[in-house]
């Protein structure tokens, strides 16, 4: 008892001062971070620009709650006159702005477009997509144009910090970089000794799969930690605040952003009862128009670019909302409605430990069942194909395949999208793969032409395409980003159902609309996608082919034989070339070598 009584009154001492104690520890893990900041910053900036940002972020937000939560009611108060002054003002003052930001657009792209004409078929596409769901409105009259211009309005300026922008460009890509580098590099870390080296490097199914349990174990610990939870409520409050949807239906969509369709409505679980139809219909939208985080990894590992997937997520989440809002209007009266926040509950786990291993212990499911349709999906398909050639046979049409239908049927779609025309049926058979089957099979597909791309083949083998361009190849990428496909509606109406088993005909009355309009979004990212898309470039391609090896082919390598064999000219048996090739003595040599990879009329000369 007395060998206790320290122990107790340990207890009774923490108890009793802990709030003075958390702020103590708190403080001296300020200090040891500022510490940890400073000498980083101190010994390489360039190197510590990323913990900057990142630094940056979160001290703005936690100031921020600081300064609302002690000076909030003051400020509000002192600020009422120029608020009652800015009510009265704003009736005309909005359309100043509205006509102001319109014909700065106007004028951005007349100067943007005037290079690139290729790009109006993107903003073409792009409009006449918002037309089509405006056209397919629940309640034309009931449409919120305040959602709409501003869910719009933050898609663009996000599609244009992440793709024209050089800040945008250096972190998104920093942010691909480090889960490409690093944290598929930890999952072969795990699966090499559990499955050896041979497995993961030539077995789908090893290679792939594994990185889904590492990124749902990753997850479940930021969960665990709060930070997943403080992300999406910062990210909801910006969309809440700009575009006057309420917090339910906001929280959903953000979250839909880093977790998948079934796992987004579990932050909001206790409110499903009492939404509205519209918000519902949200909530659903977020969930087509977005991938989960664990299988972006898998998608990253076939060769997708990361930059591309995760700035998709990112402007997916104010477009669906927009969108849910063009197409479903609000017509109820929400009980939601002008409430400021709602509660996120943390997980159930009682340490860190427990929460990676229920997170990758969640994930076998998903594997198994991603395993599970992919055997299947692509067993239909070739069932459906072989299906599709014996019909075709007894009228004397040879190949009629599914995909070929999809080129033909979705062709129209993809060159609105921004895809060249010849193209076009290879995006729009993609397009029809991730509709019908799902994106999974789709991106393993396109990455197959990424694949062909970068290897330096030729663009066409006979009568075959064997790869597309890389504007092609964004557009594709953005408008895959998403789980609008026909198996999807079973698990949106399983997952829903399952957490309010009460409304299940509401889910099923409005699932449908979401799914078309969660293609839709996809499809409106893929254009913007196509109207700010930015081509690489391909360099100097003299200097290139004085240091390269002929032995092995790149795109850039093509690229360069290709504006060689254009400046070359055969005339009475003699060949020679114009522009800057004719000033290299080399010009010559490298034709010969080009011959030896790629067919040209060049080269039988």
């Amino acid at each position: 008892r007395k060998t206790l009584q320290p122990a107790s009154k340990a207890k009774h001492f923490c108890k009793a001062h802990a709030k003075v104690l958390r702020r103590v520890i708190l403080g001296l893990l300020g200090v040891a971070y500022l510490c940890y900041f400073i000498a980083a910053c101190y010994l390489n900036f360039q190197r510590a620009l990323a913990l900057v940002v990142m630094t940056a972020v979160v001290a703005f937000f936690i100031c921020w709650d600081i300064f609302k939560k002690h000076c909030g009611a003051k400020v509000l108060l002192l600020l009422r006159p120029i608020g009652k002054c800015f009510q009265k003002s704003w009736p005309w003052l909005k359309w100043l702005l509205w006509v102001a930001l319109l014909a700065g657009l106007i004028v951005w792209l007349a100067l943007d477009t005037g290079r690139k004409p290729e790009q109006l078929i993107s903003l073409g596409g792009f409009c006449f997509l918002v037309l089509f769901l405006f056209a397919c409105s629940k309640h034309h009259s009931a449409v919120s144009w305040r959602a709409v211009f501003w869910g719009l309005g933050l898609e663009f300026l996000l599609g244009l910090f992440v793709l024209r922008t050089t800040p945008g460009t250096q972190a998104f890509q920093w942010l691909g970089d480090q889960i490409q580098v690093y944290f598929l590099g930890y999952t072969t870390a795990g699966s090499s000794f559990v499955f050896g080296n041979t497995l993961i490097e030539e077995v789908f199914a090893f290679q792939t799969l594994p990185i889904i349990v590492f990124f749902s174990c990753v997850m479940s610990i930021l969960y665990y930690l709060g930070v997943m939870q403080w992300l999406i409520l910062k990210i909801s409050w910006l969309l809440q605040v700009s575009m006057g949807t309420t917090p339910t239906e906001t929280l959903s969509v953000a979250g839909n952003i880093f977790v998948g369709q079934t796992e987004a409505p579990l932050l909001i679980r206790p409110y499903l009862s009492d939404m509205t139809l519209s918000e519902i219909h949200a909530v659903m939208t977020g969930g087509f128009s977005t991938i989960a985080g664990s299988v972006m990894g898998a998608y990253i590992s076939f060769g997708i670019d990361a930059a591309s997937l995760i700035a998709a997520s990112v402007m997916a989440a104010p477009c669906a909302l927009a969108m849910s809002k063009l197409v479903y209007p609000e017509v109820e009266e929400s009980k939601f409605k002008g409430k400021a926040s709602i509660r996120l509950s943390s997980g159930e786990e009682q340490n860190i430990l427990e929460a990676a291993s229920n997170g990758a212990a969640a994930s076998v499911g998903l594997v198994a069942n991603i395993a599970a349709n992919l055997i299947a999906f692509l067993a239909v398909l070739e069932f459906i194909n072989a299906a599709l050639r014996w019909f075709g046979e007894m009228v004397d049409i040879e190949g009629l395949t599914f995909q070929v239908i999809c080129s033909y049927v979705l062709m129209p779609v993809a060159f609105l999208m921004g895809a060249d025309w010849a193209d076009s049926p290879l995006v729009a058979e993609l397009l029809g793969i991730k509709i019908f089957l799902n994106e999974f099979v789709a991106y393993q597909q396109l990455a197959t032409y990424k694949k062909n791309r970068l290897m330096g083949l030729e663009e066409w083998d006979g009568n075959r395409k064997q790869w597309i361009s890389e504007r092609a190849e964004s557009i594709t990428t953005f408008a895959l980003c998403g789980f609008a496909n026909l198996s999807s509606i079973g698990i949106t109406l399983g997952g829903l159902a399952s957490m309010v088993p009460q409304r299940k005909g509401d889910f099923a009355s409005v699932v449908l609309r979401a799914l078309l309009t969660g293609i839709c979004v996809s499809m409106l990212n893929a254009c913007l996608a196509g109207l700010l898309h930015v081509p690489t470039e391909v360099g100097d391609c003299a200097t290139f082919f004085s240091t390269t090896n002929f032995s092995l082919t790149s795109y850039t390598m093509y690229t360069c034989c290709k504006q060689l064999f254009a400046s070359s000219v055969l005339q009475n048996g003699t060949l020679s070339f114009t522009g800057s090739w004719a000033e290299q003595a080399e010009s010559m040599l490298w034709l010969t070598e080009c011959c030896g990879h790629y067919n040209h009329t060049s080269c039988a000369g």
